[in-house]
């Protein structure tokens, strides 16, 4: 039989990262920059200090209109959509009815309908569940026309500023719309390095000219997908499919945090979504493991897979995240443990290569984050 080789799809600034010199791999269906000519830990550190600009036009884009949108899209999340403000955005995670997550998401409100941004990975099956199980009550809309870069780092907002004076008013999670290259964008103050920075949807024909210029801006250097992870990964934000997945809940993912009030037993609206009874019992009565941060303490990077091993050499856990920190100038990872082997401060070993690696459980992020909240 024939090797049946999958074509991968390309994002709007494919072309822009060949001229840039850019190493391309194949990540979740498309051709992605890694790295441009200048590698992962000067791109890392430029986003740190500066700004850095990535494209994330694989993610998905869906708008789901229709007056009952917010309340529909909260049978499927543990998170106020309801009473979520205009020109406001939230984190949230699909369930499914185990309380295992299904994806990660951001929703805001853009006044007549709500504008969901989904992982790459999971975008075809996640508008698939939005329309098996709420397109009676909404429109859902995949905006496969759009694409979407993020302008993370300390000198975003001046860039911004720069293009669009009005988007010095915006804080932390704001959103709204601009008029940058001629098209109207949809802008939000978010993202995911830990650092200040936004992330903008533009239409998919001016994505480039939007690229350029950004790019024309002194501040400004193009980041790769390896950067994004070891930025992400200071900052302790969970990667889907590795840092959770449909066998973890949100309780053990140790995103409680994100749990709305109102959503939850004593709220206003509780449960009523898929895996309620599941998630709220977690939250009432606590798991046997939770996503915890690493700090390792070698020099040798503990990668995802590695075994969690307590001073008996007994398993307790598991990495799912793991890599060198520029930042911290030392290897961290994230995982999972036992709930009573995650108190900040415990030593275990993970097992690399046949061999104990010293780690201990520490606070995450591990690099301050630095949204800017006004």
């Amino acid at each position: 039989m024939e090797n049946q080789v999958q074509e991968l799809a390309v994002t709007p600034l494919h072309k822009l990262h060949l001229e840039l010199g850019a190493k391309m791999v194949p990540f979740a269906g498309y051709s992605m920059p890694v790295q441009y000519p200048t590698g992962v830990l000067k791109e890392h550190n430029h986003t740190r200090t500066q700004a850095g600009l990535f494209d994330v036009s694989h993610m998905g884009q869906v708008r789901l209109s229709g007056p009952d949108a917010a309340a529909a899209l909260e049978t499927l999340v543990p998170v106020d959509i309801v009473d979520l403000k205009p020109n406001f955005q939230r984190y949230a995670m699909f369930t499914n009815e185990q309380g295992g997550i299904l994806d990660d998401l951001m929703v805001s409100n853009g006044g007549d309908h709500l504008f969901v941004v989904v992982n790459a990975a999971c975008k075809q099956q996640d508008v698939a569940h939005l329309r098996k199980h709420i397109g009676h009550r909404c429109t859902v809309e995949e905006l496969s026309d759009r694409a979407l870069l993020a302008l993370q780092g300390p000198a975003a907002a001046a860039v911004m500023a720069r293009l669009t004076p009005e988007t010095a008013k915006m804080i932390f999670m704001d959103t709204g719309k601009v008029t940058l290259v001629g098209a109207e964008c949809f802008i939000s103050r978010s993202g995911y390095t830990g650092e200040d920075g936004f992330e903008i949807s533009v239409p998919a024909d001016k994505a480039e000219e939007l690229a350029r210029l950004l790019l024309a801006q002194p501040e400004v250097a193009p980041i790769g997908l390896g950067a994004r992870d070891s930025l992400r990964l200071e900052a302790g934000l969970c990667l889907y499919g590795h840092d959770m997945d449909t066998a973890t809940t949100p309780v053990e993912a140790s995103l409680g945090w994100a749990l709305s009030k109102p959503r939850r037993a004593d709220g206003a609206r509780p449960g009523g979504y898929l895996g309620a009874d599941a998630v709220l019992r977690h939250l009432a009565e606590g798991v046997k493991s939770k996503r915890v941060g690493l700090l390792v303490k070698d020099r040798m990077p503990v990668r995802e897979g590695a075994e969690l091993v307590d001073a008996q050499g007994r398993v307790v856990g598991k990495v799912t995240s793991g890599g060198f920190g520029p930042t911290l100038n030392a290897p961290v990872a994230m995982g999972y443990v036992e709930t009573d082997l995650a108190k900040i401060g415990t030593a275990l070993n993970a097992i690399v290569r046949g061999k104990p690696v010293a780690v201990e459980v520490a606070k995450t992020p591990f690099v301050p984050q630095r949204y800017f909240r006004g």
